[in-house]
Parts: structure tokens; sequence; C-alpha cells
């Protein structure tokens, strides 16, 4: 081939060009190449590497492999230098038979990406086969009686090579009688053919020995010979000759047996038992035609006799002899051809091979996942076949090449979806009615960390009692993955920080596997009454992945506290007992000391109480104290007959089960009305600073319970409105209602917020508990933290409610801790409410 090569700019377009089409001719991933049959091991066919694109480093890594459907060893791949070459002897008659296309097709399969190229090798015909007669003598008996240009079919030869190779003449060697005549039957070859030239004389002829010589039109050329001994006979002059010397039929495979295929009728000039034939299939017919065909030979009928299959053999070439019954007999020659048609009688054949699996959940749109090669043994439309793939899922069939097809990935996978794929690919051909095979794969899809663990809520409330035994379980958290495997296993740990001045772990811990939380010490409510943290849940994947969850632990009071005495500033007594100097005069009613206690619980269990123990000797004493207040106060007007020392035993009791208590001594002193001015002008001074503070009381009072009432009615109405908007929840663990419960401290307004809650616990049923009190006179701050009911109780409303209601309360108690200074006893006001 003659090629230009300008210069300059021009040239290097020209290249850029050519570079370009040299890719996309490499991106078609068909190759053709082409190798003479019979070549020597290692010869040359074509760098398969370099034309398919890919890089001789890559071959080895990426796994460059070529399959052969059954042809694996003929044709091998150098993975040095990626040249393919001839491995083993390939005979292009075994390989392809008579065809005249024969091509060895390779699947070149490499990985990492997964991709497949298609190449075709096209194996030439060489004059590697001498044409061959199937017998080495021929034996012909004429008469020599028969005329001048009589014809006597002989057996051709055969060559199996194509083509120009296979492209036989013949000659006869000389002799005075015959010559040789050449028949062409439409593409199935020469028949020679006999032609009587000079009348036989038995006589002197008796037989003639001649040579019948085949060339074939290869270079170099190849000759086969065969013996023609003719036996001249006498008597009979004329042999019985058919209508025609060549028949053709055709007829459908699978016909049935005893199905006529032709019905042969022959004339003989001759009469008597000279004229009565017998027909016959010709010594030339092979076994297995005479085995799939029945002749009559009286009527000349040909029947089918066995199973006619167009893919086993789509033609048969009969041969008939008819022969009449003189002496000598004559026989005619004709040849049947039958031309056998297809019938849809095979269905598609379906191979899945080069399974990709299991595919990764994240695989890429496009990734090959098997190949699949598609086959029907029959022919035109009826071995066209088209595939199709059931049900819809994420995969889709791609042809590749011809009848190979690739399944691939179409759009994304999500193994917490669907895990498992069972895809049936269905082959139909083209046939009337169509034909199907099935075959299905199952496509596993790999778990990718792509959940992270997740929780039920995103916090939980807790109640716990205080003194606590260490290491007792309170609470398990939990949190599912959606993910598989350890991209499923869940661990727990706690998300350290500082709780005043001690570390979290050291209040609580968590159990890595289960997710129970464990309090590692006894808590004290007094000190602590909620502990919040977050425990965190990770994954086992790579990367891991995690999600925190809030613990809110209310710690629970219980009454572990005393009530203690306090002593007034300013009061004389010995030992820690309050001296009080009584005035004789006082009437009854008089307020004349004042027990003052408190108690470091909450709620009930620091709500007191106190009791006058009875006197000594059963005497009844003229004085009384206050069930709430602590005021020691006469009975009646005091005597003459009364002591002027009085021992008054006052018992301190709190609320709590069981009941803790102190014991306050309160000496009092009676003196006559003139014997103690300072005593009483003090109380006196008393009595009315007391006055004007109740005055001043009763204002701050009104004003209190007028806002109170405004935020109450307010709270009441919002309250209502969210609970009817949300819906309920139930369960054992829910919380109550809260209350407010107010009582009176001694010279102070005790406040505190009281929660009936339902706690869970590991042991039996749960049980209604009192969340604690707080007494205080300080204003107590609205909690920042949302605080989530325990377990399942508790939704958006009931918090909403439940915070608001705090506020209310804290709110009264800063009105009532500024209204009410610490010397105003206004328990006689504030006890109805």
């Amino acid at each position: 081939m003659l090629v230009y090569t300008p210069s300059g700019p021009r040239a290097l377009r020209l290249l850029l060009l050519l570079l370009l089409l040299a890719a996309w001719k490499a991106g078609s991933r068909q190759v053709h190449y082409s190798v003479p049959e019979e070549a020597k091991h290692g010869t040359f066919v074509g760098r398969i590497a370099q034309d398919l694109g890919l890089e001789l480093a890559e071959l080895v890594p990426r796994l460059f492999r070529v399959v052969s459907k059954g042809h694996g060893d003929l044709l091998e791949v150098n993975l040095q230098n990626g040249i393919l070459f001839v491995n083993s002897r390939i005979d292009r008659e075994a390989l392809c038979g008579r065809s005249l296309e024969c091509s060895i097709h390779l699947e070149v399969i490499v990985d990492r990406p997964l991709q497949v190229f298609h190449v075709e090798v096209e194996v030439k015909d060489i004059n590697d086969n001498p044409p061959v007669f199937s017998v080495s003598e021929q034996k012909l008996s004429i008469p020599e009686s028969r005329l001048l240009d009589s014809r006597f079919p002989l057996e051709g030869a055969s060559d199996a090579d194509v083509g120009e190779n296979a492209a036989l003449t013949y000659r006869l060697s000389p002799n005075e009688f015959f010559v040789l005549d050449v028949i062409n039957k439409k593409d199935k070859g020469k028949f020679p053919v006999l032609v009587l030239g000079k009348m036989l004389d038995r006589e002197e002829n008796p037989q003639l020995q001649l040579l019948l010589t085949a060339t074939d039109g290869g270079k170099p050329e190849y000759t086969g010979s065969v013996t023609l001994l003719i036996l001249v006979l006498d008597a009979n002059d004329n042999a019985p000759i058919f209508d025609r010397s060549i028949y053709e039929v055709k007829m459908y495979e699978n016909s049935a047996n005893q199905t006529l295929v032709i019905w042969l009728n022959a004339s003989d000039a001759d009469e008597g038992i000279n004229k009565e034939m017998i027909y016959s299939f010709s010594a030339l017919v092979p076994p297995n035609v005479r085995r799939t065909f029945l002749m009559n030979e009286k009527t000349g009928e040909i029947r089918v006799n066995d199973a006619i299959d167009f893919e086993d053999s789509n033609t048969y070439e009969i041969h008939v002899d008819v022969t009449d019954k003189g002496n000598p007999p004559m026989v005619g020659h004709c040849t049947i051809l039958v031309e056998v048609l297809d019938e849809n009688d095979n269905s598609p054949d379906v191979v899945i091979t080069s399974l990709a699996l299991p595919v990764l959940e994240d695989a890429p749109v496009g990734t090959v996942i098997a190949l699949i090669s598609v086959s029907d043994r029959d022919s035109g439309a009826n071995g066209q076949v088209t595939c199709t793939l059931a049900p819809h899922s994420p995969f889709k069939l791609v042809s590749t090449f011809k009848n190979y097809y690739s399944l691939v990935l179409e759009s994304a996978l999500d193994r917490e979806s669907v895990a498992n794929y069972v895809l049936v690919v269905t082959a139909r051909d083209g046939g009337s009615p169509s034909l199907s095979a099935t075959a299905s794969v199952s496509v596993e899809v790999a778990d990718v960390n792509d959940n992270a663990p997740a929780f039920a809520q995103p916090e939980y409330t807790v109640f716990v009692r205080e003194n606590n035994p260490p290491g007792c379980h309170i609470f398990t958290v939990s949190a599912r993955d959606a993910d598989a495997q350890e991209n499923a296993l869940v661990s727990y740990s706690l998300v350290e920080r500082r709780v005043g001045e001690r570390a979290l772990s050291s209040y609580v811990s968590v159990h890595a596997e289960s997710g129970k939380v464990y309090a590692l010490q006894p808590l004290d409510h007094e000190e602590l009454e909620l502990l919040q943290f977050q425990v965190s849940a990770r994954d086992a994947g790579v990367p891991p992945l995690g999600s925190n969850v809030t613990l809110q632990v209310f710690v629970l009071d219980e009454n572990d506290n005393a009530p203690a005495l306090l002593p007034r500033p300013g009061a004389g007594g010995a030992g820690g007992a309050l001296s009080e100097l009584v005035s004789r005069s006082v009437g009854a009613g008089h307020v004349v000391a004042k027990v003052r206690a408190v108690d470091a619980d909450s709620g009930y269990n620091a709500w007191l109480s106190y009791e006058l123990q009875p006197a000594a000797g059963g005497a009844r004493s003229p004085f009384r104290v206050a069930l709430y207040t602590g005021e020691i106060s006469t009975t009646r007007t005091l005597d003459e007959a009364d002591s002027a020392r009085q021992r008054l035993l006052v018992l301190v009791k709190d609320h709590g089960e069981p009941a803790l208590t102190a014991t306050a001594t309160v000496l009092l002193s009676l003196v006559e009305s003139g014997q103690a001015p300072k005593a009483s002008s003090r109380v006196l001074a008393g009595a009315a600073g007391a006055e004007a503070a109740l005055v001043d009381v009763n204002v701050y009072l009104i004003v209190a319970i007028c806002a109170v009432s405004s935020l109450l009615v307010l709270t009441l109405l919002l309250y209502t409105a969210l609970r009817c908007s949300a819906p309920p929840t139930q369960g054992a663990c829910g919380p109550g209602k809260p209350t407010l419960v107010c009582s009176s401290a001694v010279g102070s307004w005790s406040y505190s917020q009281q929660r009936r809650q339902r706690v869970c616990s590991g042991e039996g049923p749960p049980k209604t508990d009192l969340m604690a009190f707080s007494p205080s006179l300080p204003p107590c701050p609205v909690p920042d933290v949302e605080v989530e009911e325990q377990s399942i109780g508790g939704d958006c409303s009931r918090k909403v409610g439940y915070y608001f209601f705090i506020s209310i309360c804290c709110f009264v108690n800063n009105i009532l801790s500024t209204a009410f200074p610490p010397h105003i006893y206004v328990s006689e006001y504030l006890h109805p409410f």
C-alpha cells in the first residue's frame, strides 16, 4: 500500500485524525485476525493487547485471559509482549467441516474493572487434502447393446478443503470406447459421467479397466484416482431409464415415519421379463441414508424411515438404480437431492459465566455483574434469539456482541431494602411458535457501612432513689443499626464530661456490649438532684458511624436527714436550750417563744411538725405549741399556782417514712409584770411590728394571689390545648401530674414541687413515688434543659405544661420570699393554700 506522508501542521492534523480513528476502532471492542490452518506453533497472529488498547504492564495484574468455547488450546497470548500466537495445530476441516467461512471466536476478559473484548480469528484454508474416492475400484456392467452416447454416472471424489482448493477436475485414462463428461449439480459439486463413444463388443473386449483421476485447484495441486472396471454384458439391449436424471425434493425436518418423499417411475423399452424392473439404492448410498429412507423395490416409492433432523444434516443425496429382469439385466440410474427445511424445534441455550458476586451496595452504575451467552441450533428466524430480564430490578442486559450480553447495574442498590435479587434471563427465538429458555442468577448485595446506630428516641429520663448500692443497674440504652455483620455490631460508651469537680465516669458507667448503665457509687439527692449525660453508640464498620442519646437521671429523695434545730439569735439558755421570760399577766393565746428547725431533705421528708411532750407526773402544762409553726403560746391565763420555771420538751418530726425526729428544750421563767419591763416592751414592740408587717403581708398576699390566679388560668388553657392536639401516651413508666405542695416552715415559706411518677425498676411492679421537694427561699431557676419523662411516657404537650407549671411555682416562691421577711410568722395566713 502506498502512503503519502505530508509535512507541517497539515501532517500533524492528519496524524491526530489517524490516532482518533485507531482509538475508535479499539473502543469498538471487535478485532479481526486471520491465520492459515496447519500453521506452526508460535506463528504470529496479531498484537492483541495493543489492538485492544491495553497496556502490557496491566495484563497480569488485571488477570488478562482468553476464553474460546471448545477451542481453548488453539491460540494463546504471550503476557509479556501481548502477542496472540498459534499454540497448537489448527485443522480447518476438523474445526468447520465444509463450511466456507471458518473462524475462532475469542473472548478476552480482564478484571479490575471487568472488561470483555471479542476477537474473531479467521482460519484460512490451505490445500492440505487430496481428492479422495470412497472406493478404490468402481465396477460398471454395460451391455454390449448400449447405444452410442449412453451415459454412465460415476461416483465423484470428495475434497475436505473448500473454495478453489476443493474445485475438482477429472480426466480419464486414454481409451477408444469412452469419453468423460462432468455434470454440475447446482453448487453440489461436479460429478463425472462416462459417455459411450464407440459400440462395445463383448466378444472382443469382455471387460475394460480405466483410470479416473481427480485433480483439485490448489497450489500445489493434489490428485486422487479410482479404477473403473467395466464389465461388458450381452443380451438385454434396453436399460430402464428415468424421466430425469436428477430429482430435487424439499421436505421439513421431523417428518413422521412413512412420509412419502418421492415416487420414482422408470421405463424400459423391452418387453416381457426384460421390462420388469426392481428399484434399489445404489451401492454408493452410505449407510446413514439407508437408515433414514426406505425404498419400495416394486413401486419405486421412497419414504421416511427414521428421524430427519435439520441440525444433523440439511441435505441428502440418494442414488437409485432401477434394474430390469433381463438376462443379463440392465440398470438405469438417477440421483435424488433431498433438501431438508428447518423447523423451530430447538429451544435457545442460555449460559451465564464470569459472575462478579456478591455486589457491594455502593457499586457504581454500569458495573458488570455477569456475562451471558445464548445460542440456538436452528437457522434463519428460528435461530435468532432475543434476551429479556425479569423481574424489574436495578439491573439490565446490554448486548455486547452478536449473541453475547452483559448483566450490568442500572441503578443504585440498597441492601437494607433488598439484600438479594433472583434474576431470570429469558431467551426467546424468532420462530413461530417461538421457543424460549430461562436461566436464573442470584445476585447477593454485600453490605457497606452506610447506616449509623439509631436510638428509639433522642433522650430518656431515669429516676433513681438516692443511697443506691454501688454498681446498681439504673437503665439500659439500646441502638439499632440497619447494616449487617460487623457494620451492625454496636458498642456503647460514655461521652465524658465534668460534673462539678469530678469526672462523669466516677458517677456512672455503661457496658460496651449490652448498653446497661450502672451507678458506680451511692447518689445523694442533697448533693446532686439531676445528672445529665450522653451515651455514644458506634458500630464496627470502616469507617465507624455513631450517634448519641441523652440520659437525664433524677435522684429521688429519701428520708435520710433528721430535723436540725436552729438557735435563735440573742436567746439565752444553757446547753442549747431556749430560755424566755414570760410575764404572768399575759392572757390566753399569747406567743411566748418559737422553736426553729430545718431538714436537709425535700418534700414531705422536709415537712416538719411540732409536738409538746407531756410534763413529768402528768401535770397539764399551760402552754401549747403550734403544729406546723413551732410557736409556743399560752393556753390560759397564768396564775400564782403555776411554777415559776417551766421546762418544755418540743418534739420536731418530719413526714418521711419512717419519720425522723429531734427534741428541743424550752426554758420559760414566769415573772411578775413589773419585773420584766424590757421583755414586755420588746414583746409589745414585736407585736406592733408584727401588726404593721401583717398589713404589708396582706397587700403582698393579694397581689401574689391575683398574679398567680391569672398565670394559672393561662397555664391551664395552654396545657389543655396541647393535650388535646397531641395523642395520649400510656405506659407503666409514664409521668404523673405535677402538683404544688406548700407548707409553712420555721420563720419562712417553703416552696417545693411534687411530681407523682411511675418508676420502673428491675424487680417488682412499678411503684408510685413522690418527686422530692426542694425547700428554699431564694428564687429557683427555670431549667434550661428539656426533661423527657421516663421511658415510654411523656410527649411534647406534657413537657411544655410541666415546665410552664414549674416556672409559675418559682415565680410565686420569689414573690413570697420577697414579701415575707424571715422574722414575720405568716403560717396562719398561708397554711390553707
